[in-house]
């Protein structure tokens, strides 16, 4: 029996990438495999069986990082000591990492290539390239550092509009990338999306390292609804998300929209839609079943980003149900909406495509829907299911075990 290790930086259910973290090692287990985890105590995580070997968690907070955290960011030896004693207790034949950054830091991935195991890294965001991992600053989508020049999240402080908090993550990819720590000690980088394997290529990444495979999500059993009349948000309400384009853009077309999640802008966005007699309802953070349940009674999912999204798990969601997307024209959302047979397009940030977008998505008939809804279902079969996924993920691990 092969043993795979997983390895993030939190063990609960905060974002995408953790999500993909818990589902990965699930899946895996379902298949026969022993799997064992590795990641930071923190008050959330789920109960795991390694959590003894945890690496303390770091709270930043909102101030100044100490000297201790800032240098356990650029290397823990503290995560790589913990990593020690677990694979000393746990021998594993394969590691797949998903995100590591500022929590564990590449101390892990030299432990484990020290030990010849060979290493799996999903990239879930561009913190391989980005210091500030989302190629977004208080402008919008920027690409300075490019060619090296990681100087610009100094100048531009665009990591929560701090000069300690940018000039750490400046120096701490400086550092990274200078010594090539995750080009070194990382076997294959496996990309959701096609958009984010050609950015690393353009940022210098050998290709030959970079394997595309689009997420997953662990099938659900949910029963075929006809479609309802409202559009559903669901996620984070956050400013790369573009929740308050949708908030004008469903006031602009007069679309009845609903919006599962929270963030920072929750409140915000609650006095904007209020400002505007915007159609949209607010149900505040939702458990995974409830999501389910919104997205099989709403007639389409809103994609309305405004960063270089991935392979977001909604779109993958809103297909297994068989709901057609509204998303915007960035990133990987591109290659999950195709005009008028998996849904509709609109450019990023603009108001006014958004809410033409909207209309058609309100305005399309039954039997359009029933057509877009066979579609998307079947590109779930193809791309995003369990058995899809496994076998190329397996696929990956064959070959690096040969």
């Amino acid at each position: 029996m092969r043993t795979l290790l997983s390895i993030n930086k939190f063990h609960f259910r905060k974002g995408g990438a953790d999500v993909l973290y818990l589902e990965h090692a699930e899946l895996f287990a379902r298949a026969g495999w022993q799997t064992r985890f590795f990641s930071t105590r923190q008050p959330e995580n789920l109960p795991c069986a390694d959590a003894g070997f945890f690496a303390d968690g770091i709270d930043f907070g909102h101030g100044r990082p100490t000297i201790g955290q800032a240098l356990s960011v650029v290397w823990s030896r503290g995560a790589r000591n913990r990593l020690r004693s677990l694979l000393d207790k746990a021998p594993v034949d394969i590691a797949h990492v998903h995100n590591i950054y500022h929590h564990l830091s590449p101390s892990v991935l030299v432990e484990l290539k020290a030990r010849g195991i060979p290493v799996v890294l999903t990239a879930h965001d561009l913190k391989l390239i980005c210091p500030n991992y989302r190629m977004l600053d208080r402008d919008g989508i920027c690409e300075r550092c490019k060619g090296g020049r990681l100087w610009n999240p100094i100048l531009r402080r665009c990591h929560q509009n701090s000069l300690a908090a940018s000039t750490l993550i400046a120096v701490e990819s400086a550092l990274h990338q200078s010594l090539g720590l995750y080009r070194r000690f990382v076997d294959r980088v496996v990309t959701p999306s096609r958009f984010y394997r050609d950015k690393l290529i353009e940022w210098g990444w050998p290709a030959e390292k970079l394997v595309h495979v689009p997420n997953f999500v662990l099938q659900r059993t949910a029963v075929p609804q006809a479609p309802g009349p409202t559009l559903l948000y669901f996620g984070r309400l956050a400013p790369e998300k573009g929740v308050a384009t949708l908030v004008r853009a469903a006031a602009m077309a007069g679309v009845p929209v609903e919006i599962c999640g929270d963030g920072p802008l929750d409140g915000e966005l609650k006095t904007l839609a209020a400002s505007l007699a915007a159609p949209v309802t607010f149900h505040g953070p939702c458990d995974s079943q409830e999501i389910s349940r919104r997205i099989a009674a709403a007639r389409a999912a809103i994609l309305p980003s405004e960063w270089y999204e991935n392979g977001p798990l909604a779109a993958i969601e809103a297909f297994e149900a068989g709901r057609p997307l509204i998303g915007a024209r960035i990133g990987g959302i591109t290659e999950l909406v195709v005009e008028g047979v998996t849904g509709w397009s609109f450019e990023s940030g603009s108001v006014t495509d958004l809410a033409r977008a909207l209309r058609l998505a309100h305005d399309a008939s039954d039997a359009d829907l029933k057509r877009m809804a066979d579609t998307c279902r079947a590109r779930f079969a193809a791309e995003h299911s369990e058995s899809v996924y496994r076998s190329r993920i397996a696929a990956i691990y064959d070959a690096l075990l040969a």
